[in-house]
């Protein structure tokens, strides 16, 4: 068994590079390199690119990719699943060993990725709250525009066996669950938040989060920007375009505690800025929390607006 260490990108098929590049642009992602079938983009931050869209017939998710820690790393998932080791034929290189989940998602697990300079962004200010004071003499005043995608932080998946999944990402590749929701019964699990299994050192509190449903897909992929005014302002850009379809948002989650604001794709594929998430460690006690399916918004959601009549689907 190996841990990997984070989500890297995420793969898509869209019909149109043109109208995927558009929205990405207006969403706070940055432009890393184009082919004739392929567009890769990127963020803030150094990762050569979060976000790969493949022309194709119709518009679906494909996977994504997790970090090894080392190419030894590789070598050890190469010999334990049989799965061989490729070199990346696509902008940034690196090699990788390709696997297929229990519900039919391409995994790619990489190492040796070409890593860029990160792009320079406003300072994120301190924060007086509460009575604590740090911003002293300081003003804030950013700048209205695009939010600034920092990187990709994590992807929800649909699946068709939560079991299998958990012991798929578990077994293999060294992830561990963070929480865990139930319907009925405190043994019928229907959803996973899985971390990065990093022992002490600090990791998201979910790099792949999973809920069981008949027909597997991505719920969501989720970008992190700089902060909350980015976050506000990420969703001013979006709505005064006039040209996007909002989601649910903007809120605070209940399992992560990150705020979030989901929007729809061209495609119609569900994408999500947060920011603001938990950090935890291997002393983080987790919960398994019954889920009502009458009053979603409850467990989802500490605080936010009324979700859109489409978030669920």
């Amino acid at each position: 068994m190996i841990s990997v260490q984070d989500i890297l990108y995420a793969r898509y098929q869209v019909p149109d590079l043109e109208a995927a590049a558009a929205f990405l642009s207006d969403y706070g992602l940055l432009p890393s390199s184009r082919t004739d079938d392929a567009l890769y983009m990127r963020g803030y931050g150094p990762g050569h690119h979060i976000y790969i869209a493949e022309r194709g017939p119709e518009a679906r998710s494909i996977g994504f990719a997790l970090a090894a820690n080392s190419a030894a790393d590789l070598d050890r998932l190469s010999a334990e699943t049989g799965a061989p080791i490729e070199l990346i034929n696509e902008p940034g290189g690196g090699k990788r060993v390709v696997l297929i989940d229990p519900s039919g998602f391409r995994v790619e697990v990489v190492h040796g990725i070409e890593e860029v300079a990160p792009v320079a962004t406003r300072k994120v200010q301190a924060l007086n709250l509460g009575g604590q004071q740090l911003r002293l003499n300081e003003t804030v005043r950013p700048a209205a525009g695009p939010a600034h995608v920092m990187r990709l932080g994590h992807v929800a998946l649909h699946v068709a066996d939560l079991g299998a999944s958990i012991d798929f990402y578990s077994r293999l590749l060294g992830m561990k669950v963070a929480d865990t929701y139930y319907m009925g019964d405190e043994s019928n699990r229907m959803a996973a938040f899985m971390r990065c299994g990093l022992g002490e050192q600090f990791t998201n509190h979910h790099t792949v989060a999973m809920v069981q449903l008949p027909k597997p897909g991505f719920d969501h992929i989720s970008f992190e920007v700089l902060d909350w005014d980015d976050l506000m302002l990420g969703h001013d850009h979006m709505r005064r375009a006039g040209k996007y379809r909002h989601s649910w948002g903007i809120g605070r989650h209940v399992d992560g505690s990150n705020l979030f604001d989901y929007w729809r794709d061209p495609f119609g594929s569900k994408v999500e800025h947060y920011a603001d998430g938990d950090i935890i460690n291997d002393d983080y006690k987790s919960s398994h929390s019954r889920f009502d399916p009458s009053d979603p918004n409850r467990q989802l959601s500490v605080w936010a607006p009324p979700m859109g009549p489409d978030f669920m689907s």
